[in-house]
């Protein structure tokens, strides 16, 4: 009896210690993290009323609508709008509404303002194009309905807030005039619509804004014709420019009379000369010139007069003006000084009164102030206290209270261009025993804590300390590299021109850096990020760096700029402004003794440049010289060039590291019949474990691993548009699979019936790509595996074990290839924003797709369902070897989403990077939000996992060793009982 309970026992402990792969409720963020951004911030509107929560609405340059809390800049809820659905403008409507208009004046959106529900839309119509113009009165209301004013589309639009529909429509396209303004008359249930017809007529329309009757219409031509924004510096007048942008003119429309009259910028003092604009604004009476690099505040004096209220030289910025009691206006001027930034909130057409006047200390990094949004708020005393709602430069948004910033949000990771991933410092050895003896406490207390968690003995404290040491056990978050390579850091680039590292841990920033601007550019724009510095061995005192590639403007001929970053300390460690452009930038597979990779940029002459410019830099160049080939692709022409190095630069440009061209080979696709849409290599870094796959009927094939291969799609002129913009007669796509070195097309496919976007990834030997069939009215992804026909008499798989084979033998692309390609084609339900495919270490473990879907999702799809050789009634062999029976549509299985229930809203890019543990790969994917995951496409083989219960396999072989000494006690008195029978 007691032999068997000891067997119970030991069958129970051994069940217990086996891992389970359940994701528990407690596990949540031990792998995985997500983070919710909301871009750059362009309209604002506050909502404080006494009852309900603080909150200021938003809308950004990623098209997010979204809700802040107004004390902590948490999101309440967010609404992200497509691609080509830009916000045009914000309000509040009914106190209780939050009106959109979008898409270029077409669309008006009402949100329910609690919890964003959306609770109509509308779509306007009109003929010509015209600006989108947003106007919600507040006293133009019909019983408990509110009107909202839209002129878009050429057409003035009356739209009502609570069920949105149109009550009337004006059309001014008829009569070719452009609205500039719609103004709500104070007290009065009519409006000014004011505009121009060609660059000299002025109109103002008087109007009815209960039912859209005309009124008045007056119309008056101006010799010097208009350029330029308005200002509306009252409800009847409004000051814009001429075309020779030298006179401001003041247009005067009361009393039914248009009248014009002329200032010259010069009679105020000023010199006219260069860039002059007019500064959008809501101010009463007072309104905002930019000439050059200052800035001029100009007031409408009583007798319609202009003067120069002040003169600005450095960056100064002035929100709109805020009604905050009783009529009073009151506007915020925002103006740098050195590293503090001064908020002055000043009364109506006052410029010499302060009503608030404050200073804060501002990050340098943040760069200076774009725009102001101020709130008003009553203070205990009864006194009026004012808020601003700042954003950045480097798209940051600070709310800024009484002196103090409350919060901040780092939206521009809402706008990453790229990513990169850099190592983590090696931790330092040398630990005190006092550690020591701590952590070892720490871990058995742990582990016994696990253990009546697995026993059932956990009480509800007990279960808590679980879930915080599992978290902070996990050491995801430490600034050390870990044995298996989980932890590194995720270098992004925005489109603010800032760089981001973030600990791939928790997501935490570690650093960001504002890249600066040099005095010979205004307006740099970045492109790219390349590593640059990557230390191993030899030179591990060195910090790893990258490279960021940028240029002064956004011609592909503008110089270039290149920034050298540390990705230890975020420190920008040198800045070049180039004379020559960068239209390619090509890393080279070689490295200085310092590590530093070198790198080939390509100007708009075609000439190279090699970087770094040193002596051992030019010395391995000249050395690998004959072998440097690159591709570049014209897809506006339809010309895919190769391309080697000449020889050094003459003529004009004298330099050592500048180097002439040639070109190798081009292939012309006719532009009546084909159109470049896609072009994609293979990863430069992606490890191939074995040329050599083993079929079912033990026969060997050899994939055909080449670097240099290239696959490019086209389409048919009239298929490059929107799906559905061609008959299925009229549209194909064409495939092809190029070799770059030579320019020879290995490979060529034609889909007829079928068109773009086409998203595809290039692996291994094998090419996966996803485009719409226009017959099946589908979604098709296809697949092509190319092996390699020259060493097919190899097949003998004794041979391979024992290493008698020739895949050793150097392979050269100048040489023809003998290949043959398989490919097969599956539906697929979703359209796709993304593919990528997932990398380890050695490429041992079997591929995954990663597929970003239309609905913000990432899914994992094994690369066994995009088997070509999958038949429908596969062999017993077949199955063995793990080929899937042929199926029309590949699965979408729920729990093989990697993002699970969440989403990546504007999912624009999936990154996978290998960890040193073969099994694992790790992944990153970003668009307006981010995450971050852990991958294991054949499961964790290779290691435990993080929650394992060592404490439990210590008791179970502390209970086995019991048992067999138990055990053999027991055997002992039996064996001697037996002998004295």
């Amino acid at each position: 009896m007691a032999i068997r309970f000891i067997i119970l026992t030991l069958l129970f402990l051994s069940s217990c210690t086996i891992p389970s792969l359940s994701l528990y409720e407690d596990q949540v963020g031990l792998m995985d993290w997500h983070q919710q951004y909301i871009g750059k911030v362009k309209h604002a509107v506050f909502h404080t009323q006494k009852t309900g929560r603080k909150r200021v609405v938003v809308s950004t340059e990623e098209n997010v609508i979204a809700s802040l809390d107004l004390r902590h800049g948490e999101i309440f809820w967010r609404h992200v709008l497509g691609t080509n659905d830009v916000v045009d403008g914000i309000d509040i409507a009914l106190g209780k509404y939050v009106i959109t208009l979008s898409s270029d004046g077409s669309t008006v959106r009402a949100w329910n303002l609690p919890d964003g529900q959306m609770v109509w839309e509308s779509f306007l119509r009109g003929s010509k194009h015209s600006k989108p113009l947003l106007l919600v009165p507040t006293n133009l209301k019909v019983d408990k309905d509110s009107l909202i004013l839209v002129s878009s589309k050429g057409c003035l639009h009356a739209v009502s807030s609570i069920d949105g529909e149109i009550l009337w429509t004006r059309d001014f396209a008829a009569e070719s005039v452009e609205v500039q303004q719609v103004i709500q008359l104070d007290e009065s249930d009519q409006i000014y619509v004011v505009g121009y017809a060609g660059s000299s007529q002025f109109h103002a329309y008087q109007i009815n804004a209960m039912n859209g009757e005309l009124l008045n219409h007056e119309t008056a031509a101006f010799s010097g014709g208009f350029v330029g924004d308005v200002a509306l510096v009252s409800s009847d007048t409004l000051v814009t420019l001429d075309t020779t942008r030298s006179i401001l003119v003041t247009v005067s429309f009361k009393n039914r009379k248009i009248t014009f009259q002329e200032t010259h910028l010069s009679n105020l003092g000023e010199d006219s000369s260069g860039m002059v604009e007019i500064l959008p604004s809501s101010l009463t009476g007072m309104f905002t010139v930019k000439i050059n690099n200052y800035k001029l505040f100009i007031r409408l004096t009583s007798e319609d007069k202009l003067e120069v209220v002040h003169k600005v030289d450095h960056e100064t910025v002035v929100s709109d003006a805020l009604v905050f009691s009783e009529g009073k206006e009151a506007f915020a001027v925002v103006e740098h000084g050195g590293s503090k930034v001064d908020i002055t909130v000043k009364p109506g057409q006052d410029w010499n009164n302060n009503l608030v006047q404050e200073s804060i200390e501002m990050d340098h990094q943040r760069g200076l102030v774009h725009k102001v949004f101020i709130n008003n708020y009553l203070r205990t005393d009864r006194s009026h206290g004012f808020r601003a709602l700042i954003v950045m430069e480097d798209h940051s948004l600070l709310l800024v209270q009484q002196g103090k910033i409350v919060w901040n949000r780092e939206d521009a990771l809402a706008s990453i261009i790229d990513v990169t991933t850099s190592e983590l410092p090696v931790e330092k050895e040398g630990v005190s025993v006092a550690k020591v003896e701590h952590s070892l406490f720490e871990w058995l207390k742990g582990h016994m804590l696990k253990l009546k968690g697995t026993l059932m003995l956990a009480s509800p404290e007990d279960v808590a300390a679980i879930q915080a040491i599992r978290l902070k056990s996990s050491e995801k978050s430490k600034m050390t590299r870990d044995h298996n390579g989980f932890r590194k850091l995720l270098i992004v680039l925005t489109k603010a021109r800032k760089i981001f590292a973030l600990h791939s841990g928790d997501g935490r920033v570690v650093w960001s850096l504002l890249l600066h601007k040099s005095e010979a550019c205004d307006s740099p724009t970045e492109l790219n990020l390349y590593q640059w510095q990557t230390p191993h061995h030899h030179a591990m005192d060195e910090n790893p760096s990258v490279l960021v590639v940028g240029r002064c403007g956004v011609s592909s001929k503008a110089p270039a700029i290149l920034s050298f970053v540390d990705t230890y300390t975020g420190k920008e460690l040198n800045s070049f402004d180039l004379v020559h452009s960068a239209v390619q930038v090509m890393p080279l597979p070689f490295t200085d003794s310092t590590e530093q990779r070198l790198h080939l940029l390509v100007d708009d002459d075609r000439r190279i440049h090699l970087y770094p410019k040193t002596s051992e830099a030019i010395s391995i160049f000249q050395r690998e010289f004959s072998n440097i080939y690159w591709y570049s692709v014209e897809a506006d022409n339809g010309i895919i060039k190769g391309h080697a190095v000449k020889s050094k630069c003459a003529g004009e440009v004298l330099d050592d590291f500048c180097f002439e061209t040639r070109v190798l080979w081009s292939i012309i696709f006719p532009m009546e019949s084909e159109k470049i849409i896609a072009a994609v290599s293979r990863k430069q870094n992606e490890v191939v474990h074995t040329q050599a796959k083993v079929t079912s009927e033990q026969d060997v094939m050899y994939k055909y691993i080449s670097k240099n291969l290239l696959f490019v799609a086209t389409v048919a002129p009239k298929a490059s548009g929107h799906i559905g913009s061609a008959d299925p007669d009229e549209a194909w796509l064409v495939v092809y699979l190029i070799d770059t070195i030579t320019g020879r097309i290995l490979h060529r496919m034609t889909h007829h019936g079928a068109q773009g976007p086409v998203h595809a990834v290039l692996s291994e030997n094998w090419v996966v790509y996803h485009y719409f069939n226009l017959r099946a009215h589908r979604y098709e992804m296809s697949v092509t595996e190319i092996y390699d026909q020259s060493r097919a008499e190899n097949k003998d798989v004794l041979k391979l074990v024992l290493g008698k084979h020739n895949l050793t033998a150097p392979v050269s692309s100048y040489s023809r290839p003998e290949i043959t390609t398989k490919s097969q084609t599956y539906f697929f339900t979703h359209s796709v924003k993304a593919v990528a495919v997932t990398s380890t270490a050695k490429g041992i473990t079997s591929k995954q797709l990663l597929i970003g879907t239309i609905g913000d999702q990432v899914l994992a799809l094994d690369k066994r369902f995009l088997d070509p050789r999958r038949s429908i009634n596969p062999t017993q062999a077949e199955k063995e070897e793990g080929i899937i029976p042929l199926a029309d549509s590949l699965p979408i299985i729920p729990q093989s989403y990697v993002t699970h229930s969440l989403k990546v809203e504007g999912l624009r890019g999936i990154l996978t990077v290998p960890a040193k543990l073969e099994s694992t790969t790790l992944v990153f994917a970003y668009g307006v939000d981010l995450f971050y995951t852990r991958l294991a496409p054949s499961r964790t083989y290779d290691s435990l996992t993080e929650d394992f219960s060592y404490a439990l396999l210590l008791l179970t072989i502390v209970a086995l060793v019991a048992a067999i000494f138990v055990t053999w006690v027991l055997s002992e008195k039996k064996e001697l009982r037996e002998k004295w029978r």
